[in-house]
């Protein structure tokens, strides 16, 4: 068996690990995995699962291996060129973890068992699948799309009504998918357990209750399944994957964790770096902190103590260690990169840190609702959209799509969550689009992610508009631990300091002058100085809020 399916893998020219191109001839695979129309299969290592996603469910021995299966052409792409070839230096060359095997008595080459089997099914399948044509992408998507709406209308009330009488063909669809409805998140809260479905399919496994952080105080309540947890643990490994993370490294996570765990000074050691990696990679050791409860001058004792190969954490909470700890050769020898998550990463703070500590940053961008959305590019500041798992749309005022280097709302399809199908969800956030990256990949792509509606800037014409706040400048004119504007009406602005000492009436000129220079209107600033800013739910720190018809405001993540 084992021979047979390597025969299979030559035959389709699957080049050996790094995989540095796409397969251009494409065969599909039959889903075995009930309202997920798209292909997948499992097997005995290296597995064919699931892109678009499908999942192949083979008759299981034993032993872990896969019984007769056979693979069929599903689809009418299959046997076309689907993908424009990368560069040469496209696809980063990783050095392959080693495999974590589930089978006594084999070590090498090990076999994770038909858990990790399925994630390197996807994972086999996402190799590929980044650089098929964008249009390519849509089409997929779109047909995995038509099984979501009629899952929708028959077993989620919610959508039961909302669909009734539509013709669910034909909003599958590129022109009719834009005629559905928008869901806002004031429809979720309203909405409750009307959007829960009723009935899953048994393959999808279990329910489990995702709730957002709640910046605003209103978190929205969803559903998800085992499914939905798969894609989030391969989405994980992709961006490992592109980034080329040796994952025999030590990974030190500061953010927020359950109380008690990870807790000053000492923090936890965990013997790997998660359940994402875990399920079929060995990994050297991990490191957590906890975010809430730790101070900065803590975490900066702590890192250097744990001396981590690879760092996560908040942007606003990276720019903090950064000021507190100076240049990291002499703090941090070992750490090569540091990955960003759950705030919007300002240009200026990429900056300033990159060149402080003179390595990389990479950021994420997810949510808990939607999960993994989009991650930063290997070869570029490109954000890529994961488009094997949700459709993104950014929209202007007037609900059409903007064009590259235009910033607009987000809207947030997912694909393959049956336990509350968001489809068309206005999830919050304004974003740039970007051009078609360089690195050849032909998933969308986002330049920025530029905040939430809730930190958009109003002029006293009304205009609204994205604030800079130049946290760097600020340093030049006083240590600065911690600063947020808050607009309080259209002619003033609350700035909130946390300081060493109290500014002189130069430094506050100055520092007014620079509030002044990047908000680009002459507002009132009144300086508050605080003991300290609290971050708000789930960690989260905001550098400029509006107390601006709070009403508007969008969900959390």
């Amino acid at each position: 068996m084992i021979c047979c399916w390597r025969a299979a893998f030559w035959q389709w020219r699957m080049p050996s690990w790094p995989w540095r191109a796409p397969v251009p001839i494409v065969p599909a695979c039959r889903s075995r995995k009930r309202s997920i129309s798209c292909s997948a299969r499992r097997t005995p290592a290296m597995t064919v699962m699931l892109w678009r996603p499908c999942f192949m469910s083979p008759k299981i021995g034993r032993n872990g291996f896969p019984g007769r299966c056979r693979i069929t052409v599903a689809h009418k792409h299959a046997g076309r060129v689907l993908s424009r070839p990368p560069p040469a230096s496209g696809a980063p060359v990783v050095k392959m973890p080693m495999i974590r095997s589930r089978v006594p008595g084999l070590i090498w080459p090990g076999l994770p068992g038909p858990y990790g089997d399925a994630h390197l099914a996807l994972l086999w399948q996402l190799e590929r699948s980044q650089w098929w044509r964008a249009d390519v992408l849509h089409a997929h998507q779109l047909r995995q799309l038509a099984v979501v709406l009629a899952h929708a209308a028959k077993n989620v009330p919610f959508y039961r009504a909302k669909l009734a009488g539509m013709d669910l063909a034909a909003c599958a669809t590129s022109e009719g998918w834009a005629g559905l409805p928008i869901l806002t998140r004031s429809d979720i809260q309203a909405a409750g357990a009307q959007l829960r479905a009723e009935a899953i399919p048994r393959e999808h496994g279990r329910f489990h209750e995702i709730q957002t952080s709640g910046s605003t105080g209103k978190p929205i309540r969803a559903f998800g399944s085992d499914i939905t947890s798969f894609f989030w643990n391969v989405l994980t490994l992709r961006g490992h994957l592109w980034h080329k993370h040796d994952f025999s490294g030590k990974l030190a996570s500061i953010r927020v964790f359950d109380e008690g765990v990870g807790s000053p000074p000492k923090g936890m050691s965990v013997p790997a770096w998660g359940h994402a990696t875990d399920v079929a990679w060995i990994t050297g050791p991990g490191a957590l902190l906890n975010l809430a409860t730790a101070s900065v001058s803590q975490q900066a004792e702590w890192l250097q103590r744990e001396a981590p190969d690879y760092l996560l954490t908040h942007p606003s909470n990276l720019a903090a260690l950064v000021r507190e700890m100076g240049p990291r050769p002499a703090v941090l020898p070992n750490l090569r990169e540091v990955w960003t998550i759950a705030e919007s990463l300002d240009a200026n703070v990429r900056r300033f840190v990159e060149e402080e500590w003179q390595l990389r940053v990479v950021d994420t961008y997810s949510s808990r609702e939607c999960g993994y959305l989009a991650t930063q590019c290997p070869m570029s500041d490109h954000y890529h959209v994961h488009s094997e798992s949700v459709l993104v749309e950014v929209l202007d005022d007037a609900g059409q799509p903007v064009k590259p280097g235009e910033v607009g709302r987000v809207l947030i399809s997912t694909l393959h969550n049956y336990a509350t199908p968001l489809l068309r969800y206005e999830i919050g956030d304004y974003a740039e689009v970007g051009a078609p990256c360089p690195c050849g990949r032909g998933l969308p792509t986002l330049s920025r992610i530029v905040g939430r509606q809730r930190n958009m800037l109003t002029l006293p014409d009304g205009e609204k508009r994205w604030p800079r706040c130049g946290y760097d400048q600020f340093m030049d004119i006083v240590p600065v631990r911690q600063l947020r504007l808050v607009q309080r009406s259209l002619h003033t602005i609350d700035a909130e300091i946390v300081t060493e000492r109290p500014l002189t009436e130069s430094e506050s000129a100055a520092l007014v002058g620079i509030i002044h220079e990047a908000l680009g209107h002459p507002f009132e600033i009144r300086l508050d100085y605080v003991a300290e800013i609290p971050r708000g739910p789930g960690g989260k720190f905001e550098e400029f809020l509006s107390a601006i018809d709070r009403a508007s405001e969008s969900t959390e993540t």
